[in-house]
Formats: C-alpha cells, sequence, structure tokens
C-alpha cells in the first residue's frame, strides 16, 4: 500500500536561505509523525509543502500515491480535499459562527443540500465535544474551544491527512491533553494518517505513549504500560538547520547519544 505522504530528497530555499537540505520521510497510513526541531528549522515550511501552499526547489512530494509539486493551482484543489489543516491560534473566521465555520469548506464545494450540511456540521462538532457551541461566535470561545473548532473545521469531508501547526501552541496543560487526545481519537477511530508539529515535549511523549481503545468494555485512553504493547503507529522525526537528525520512536530518541537532541530533551 502506497504511504499517504511521502518527501523524497526535498529541498527548499526562501531567497539565498537554506530551509530544507535533502529532506526524506514517509508516513504511513494511519500513523502520527511528529516533527520537532527549533525555530526556523523548517517544521512549518514541510506542512506548507505537503498542502501545496509552498513547491520545492528540488525533490518530490507524493500524497497519496500522486506526484504533487508539479501540479498546476487548478489541480491542487483536487488534493487539498483529502487534507485537513489545523494552523497555529485556529485562524477561525471572527465574523462566522462556529456552524458556519465549520460549514464554510462545505458551502464552497456546493455539492451539499442545507440540511444536510447543517448534519455533518453538528455531527462533526460533537467529534470534538463541542455541539453546545455551534451557535456560538469565535470571540465567546476560550482557547481550548477555539483550536477544537479548527480541528472540527479541518475534518469536514472526512480528510484522511490531518496537518498540526503547533496545536497547542498557548494552551494550558489540561486543555493541550485535550487536543493531544483528538489527535490520538483520529488516529485510534478514524485510521487518519497525520503530521504534526510541536516544540512541546509533553504533546510528543502523550501521543507516543497513549492509545484510545476498549478496556472493561468502556473506550478510554490508555498509556502502553497499561495495555501492555507496543505503539508502532507514531513515529518522531526531528530537524536541525533544515536537515532530519532523528527519525524513529520515542524510546530511541530518548536514548539519543546525538547532542543536540539531549539538550532538546534537557
Amino acid at each position: 500500500m502506497k504511504p499517504a505522504i511521502e518527501l523524497k530528497n526535498v529541498v527548499k530555499y526562501y531567497d539565498d536561505a537554506l530551509i530544507l537540505n535533502n529532506v526524506s520521510f514517509t508516513v504511513r497510513r494511519g500513523e502520527t509523525k511528529i516533527i520537532l526541531g527549533g525555530s526556523g528549522s523548517g517544521k512549518s515550511t514541510i506542512l506548507k509543502l505537503i498542502i501545496g501552499l509552498e513547491k520545492p526547489d528540488d525533490g518530490e512530494i507524493w500524497i497519496d500515491g500522486e506526484e504533487i509539486s508539479r501540479l498546476r493551482e487548478s489541480e491542487l484543489t483536487r488534493i487539498r480535499q483529502k487534507i485537513g489543516m489545523v494552523f497555529q491560534e485556529g485562524a477561525l473566521f471572527d465574523s462566522l459562527s462556529v456552524a458556519d465555520n465549520v460549514a464554510y469548506r462545505l458551502h464552497e464545494q456546493g455539492d451539499l443540500e442545507e440540511e444536510e450540511i447543517l448534519s455533518v456540521v453538528a455531527r462533526t462538532l460533537g467529534f470534538v465535544d463541542l455541539e453546545d457551541a455551534i451557535e456560538k461566535m469565535p470571540s465567546e470561545l476560550s482557547g481550548g474551544m477555539r483550536r477544537r473548532a479548527a480541528i472540527a473545521r479541518a475534518l469536514v469531508g472526512s480528510p484522511k491527512i490531518m496537518l498540526y501547526d503547533e496545536p497547542t501552541a498557548g494552551l494550558d496543560p489540561l486543555t493541550a491533553r485535550t487536543i493531544n487526545e483528538l489527535v490520538i481519537k483520529l488516529r485510534d477511530l478514524e485510521g487518519v494518517s497525520s503530521v504534526f508539529v510541536t516544540h512541546r515535549l509533553k504533546d510528543v511523549f502523550s501521543m507516543s505513549n497513549q492509545y484510545l481503545g476498549h478496556k472493561d468494555g468502556v473506550l478510554r485512553y490508555m498509556s502502553e504500560e497499561e495495555g501492555n504493547l507496543c505503539l508502532v503507529n507514531t513515529r518522531l522525526l526531528m530537524l536541525r538547520d533544515g536537515s532530519i537528525i532523528f527519525d524513529g520512536f520515542d524510546e530511541e530518541i530518548r536514548q539519543s547519544q546525538n547532542e543536540y537532541i539531549q539538550k532538546f530533551l534537557a
């Protein structure tokens, strides 16, 4: 089976500055790839390349078995329908209600009747536990609710690929955990493939060591130790100065002897 996402020897410059240097990695179907690195290491640029907002100067980008880096803008629209994107700070439309924010993509596509759109919106907001906020405006939401609304908006159309750009930045630990659990929920219940950009180590180890499963007949979040298993559907990738210096599992990065990685994890 072809990977959901694959970057092959990608090079990206901004003016004369080398941002990505021969970057290659894959995201398997149903896998979450967590991208770590300091400011300016190229993390967000990777997301822009995957969704086609930027083009590589060299190399290839494959989405769902199709090479996209040479596609025209009109052709990229079809690719983007497969992808949900959660931007930093949520980036909701302040003049639209939560319902209208979530429905925006469906109105743009024009494929559904209004009653069907309302049904999709209600179902999607229910998935992120925001059904009671359907008529609220973004200004009435807490920071965590805004992020969940942004995830709901990205989920419209049931994309099998999700991109997250620092979705927990600026949130308190409890709210950040809620966002992480939503990503786990999509991974484990829906089989969504994700790229999750973050600098928060708590995000990394939460998603790398937790899964959503049944215990005693109840669906709940559990740790690897509690479930007596090893998660293989979440991997970590670390960038430094535009190059990959690590690609593997969380227990492997903890054992790394790389000085930069040790300082990052300290």
